[in-house]
């Protein structure tokens, strides 16, 4: 990867770690499924203003807006509203790492490396240690479970976004902003559904300038260029390159999570913490990590 496409990553790293405390203050002032509605009708009214229809396929744009639009930020946002902390969420969601992975190989026909088998097992075995019945401090077993599953959505999302590129398709803003039609129809049922006509009418009437910050930040920074430079990556480098890029954003979420919601984890999760972040990292330089260790060992012998 470029050290110009880098510098990209990086900005996603920051803006989508972030993201999570920006999160649990909307839930404060907004039900989980109708702050996800809002963001998409923002997103998909002022976006095709200035973005062109990338003239995807509908079937295609469908897919990418119920995966990643709907899916994931629906059980992200009901994760969070169910108890699970801003910044543990920003570390289970990574799990979208190991989800892509799979999914790549099988729908993809991508191939494994012994190193991301080894990574994938790795931080798997962290993931059981943060979502242990025994020490989830403040997590909720429901709120772990629908954040796994969102990282899955993730993941599917993913591999959408590279069958898009693939097929020669733009995937990066114009996807973004015009698959935003898509998630508001399912996301507004689904709160009237579940969350009800008086809740939904009450937190419009106690709309506020922070209410206004969350669904510009969600919908600009995080969808908007987030998204838009994730989907650029994605259209120039294959799916198990561009992943695990995300390595970063859980350390900005349980950094910025600790600092603005005084969030504290357990132990056995910080444990589980490690052992994701080096699953993580050993995906993304397994080989030239074994490469180092191999040179190692015979300059020893």
């Amino acid at each position: 990867m470029s050290v110009r496409d880098s510098i990209l990553g990086l900005i996603i790293i920051l803006v989508w770690g972030f993201n999570f405390v920006v999160i649990a203050w909307g839930l404060e002032n907004f039900p989980p499924l109708l702050m996800g509605g809002l963001r998409f009708v923002l997103l998909a009214l002022v976006g095709s203003l200035f973005v062109a229809n990338p003239k995807i396929p509908w079937r295609l744009l469908c897919a990418f807006g119920l995966t990643i639009g709907f899916g994931q930020f629906a059980l992200l946002f009901s994760a969070m509203s169910f108890g699970m902390p801003a910044g543990l969420a920003s570390l289970v969601l990574q799990a979208q790492m190991l989800f892509t992975l799979l999914f790549a190989r099988i729908y993809l026909h991508e191939s494994f490396t012994p190193y991301q088998i080894l990574a994938i097992a790795i931080a798997a075995c962290g993931l059981a240690l943060i979502g242990g019945t025994d020490n989830v401090g403040t997590m909720t077993a429901i709120g772990f479970g629908l954040t796994l599953a969102g990282a899955a959505c993730w993941a599917a999302g993913n591999i959408v976004n590279r069958q898009i590129s693939l097929q020669g398709y733009n995937s990066s803003v114009g996807l973004v902003v015009w698959s935003a039609w898509i998630p508001p129809l399912p996301f507004l049922l689904m709160s009237y559904w579940v969350e009800g006509p008086e809740l939904i009418v009450a937190s419009l009437q106690s709309f506020s300038w922070v209410s206004a910050g969350v669904l510009i930040y969600l919908t600009l920074a995080a969808s908007v260029l987030g998204y838009g430079l994730w989907g650029y990556l994605f259209s120039r480098y294959p799916a198990s390159t561009v992943a695990p890029l995300t390595l970063g954003v859980p350390v900005v979420g349980l950094a910025s999570a600790a600092y603005f919601l005084d969030e504290h984890i357990t132990l056995l999760q910080w444990y589980g913490v490690i052992l994701v972040l080096v699953g993580l990292v050993f995906n993304m330089k397994g080989k030239a990590l074994i490469q180092v260790f191999l040179r190692y060992t015979r300059a020893k012998a």
